[in-house]
């Protein structure tokens, strides 16, 4: 994780990251120069996603000031990483058949925030979250240097992204044809939840507390082996074509990367795949910092 002290000298260049995901919202300010996080800027919260719009953005608008409120500076310059379907540019939220955030549906998000912050809305942008995941980790994390490589954030949902030539944009694989529905349907939390119930007719929360269950449960294993098969799978035929040479793992279920990693790794170098399989350094910090990155012009540009 890279988090600076908090710095107020007024030439230092900064702006807020935001990341919102199925449960959380994230923020932090991010020194430009540096592409760290100013450590007391840094807020999380839980959201209900499946609350009333009014509920989401007042929570959301109420975690982004409290960042602001660590900090001394005046200018407040916004960057949200923000899960797809979206109108990046115009700030309108898409988002209708998934499990979360329905009550936002053509909401003008970013009008709605600079109300509640008493900003313009000039101040606002947008990027797809798994293309801020990816060109953080480019930037300062676990693909620092490297050409080539796909990101996926793997939760309540499926981001992915690509950086082709150090340049990051939304790959919006959660809905491609795999196996006998999306690739979603197989690589996300409720896969999970779906598949340990219909195994032990028994339903958990999530894949924390599947890999709580400990080594001794077979169905757990069985799960596990089962993800790590089905990722290897998906991935096979996209790093062949986009001669990936890295894959970065992030979301809250790369957190059991030790338990689907070696039938992940042990399918792919079964079908000649070579491509190092890595979690994320910066966690849910990427994000932030390739959020706030939107403000800067070093950055390389991410494409929604």
């Amino acid at each position: 994780m890279k988090e600076d002290s908090l710095i107020k000298e007024e030439n230092e260049p900064v702006a807020l990251g935001v990341d919102i995901g199925g449960s959380h919202i994230t923020t932090g300010i991010v020194n430009l120069n540096e592409g760290t996080l100013i450590s007391e800027s840094i807020k999380r919260s839980f959201i209900d996603s499946n609350g009333s719009a009014e509920s989401i953005l007042t929570g959301w608008a109420t975690i982004i000031q409290e960042s602001f409120n660590s900090y001394d500076g005046t200018e407040k310059r916004i960057g949200i990483a923000m899960p797809g379907p979206f109108d990046y540019e115009k700030g309108i939220s898409l988002i209708k058949d998934q499990d979360k955030f329905k009550a936002l549906y053509q909401v003008n998000i970013k009008q709605e925030l600079a109300i509640r912050l008493n900003i313009q809305t000039e101040c606002i942008r947008f990027i797809n979250d798994a293309a801020g995941f990816l060109q953080g980790e480019v930037f300062a994390g676990a693909a620092k240097g490297n050409a080539n490589v796909m990101g996926l954030t793997l939760g309540t949902g499926l981001g992915s992204a690509f950086c082709i030539d150090y340049e990051a944009t939304d790959a919006g694989l959660w809905d491609s044809s795999f196996l006998n529905g999306i690739a979603e349907d197989y690589l996300s939390t409720q896969w999970f939840v779906k598949r340990y119930k219909q195994l032990t007719n028994t339903t958990l929360p999530g894949v924390k507390e599947l890999v709580a269950l400990g080594p001794s449960n077979q169905n757990a294993i069985r799960v596990f082996m089962e993800f790590g098969n089905h990722l290897a799978k998906f991935l096979i035929p996209i790093i062949k074509q986009h001669k990936i040479d890295i894959v970065i793992i992030g979301g809250n279920i790369a957190q059991a990367f030790d338990e689907f990693s070696p039938e992940l790794v042990a399918t792919l170098r079964g079908n000649k795949i070579e491509a190092a399989i890595k979690i994320s350094e910066l966690k849910e910090n990427a994000a932030l910092i390739g959020a706030a990155g939107c403000w800067d012009d070093t950055y390389q540009s991410i494409n929604a």
